[in-house]
């Protein structure tokens, strides 16, 4: 059977000091599922042109290592990006990211509309934000 789900249409991107480092923290820790990593160096190091790392609930982010894009026209600089992501389990998932090393920045809680959610900070110092907040519904 072939998914017919459409591929997202927004991608967050980032730069990383160390993006081979980032991706294992971010499949490995925070649940992000490896897409693909094009690059040059192997698994253990190198530089990473491009990544899509795809989120279990639908989206994705896009990365790659740092490097001289020659100036203000170029992604923003390594640990500048913020992003929210959709959980369906946060509490389960801030147990998972605290056991894994995260940082976190803003504990667990319930927002006065009715999201429940938490902060960490990546090793490159990004933010991520995680709940269960969906977005205002869209009108007809």
């Amino acid at each position: 059977m072939t998914d017919k789900t459409p591929p997202p249409t927004v991608w967050p991107t980032l730069r990383a000091n160390d993006a081979r480092a980032l991706i294992r923290f971010l499949v490995d820790v925070v649940g992000f599922e490896e897409t693909a990593v094009y690059g040059e160096g192997g698994e253990d190091g190198g530089v990473v042109h491009h990544a899509e790392l795809s989120w279990p609930l639908g989206g994705g982010i896009m990365l790659g290592s740092a490097r001289d894009d020659g100036g203000e026209a170029g992604p923003t600089p390594p640990g500048a990006c913020s992003a929210y992501i959709v959980v369906d389990e946060p509490d389960a998932l801030c147990d998972r990211v605290r056991a894994g090393g995260a940082e976190i920045t803003v504990d667990l809680h319930d927002t006065d509309y009715g999201s429940r959610d938490f902060g960490i900070r990546d090793p490159e110092g990004n933010r991520w934000y995680f709940g269960t907040y969906r977005g205002a519904p869209r009108a007809s």
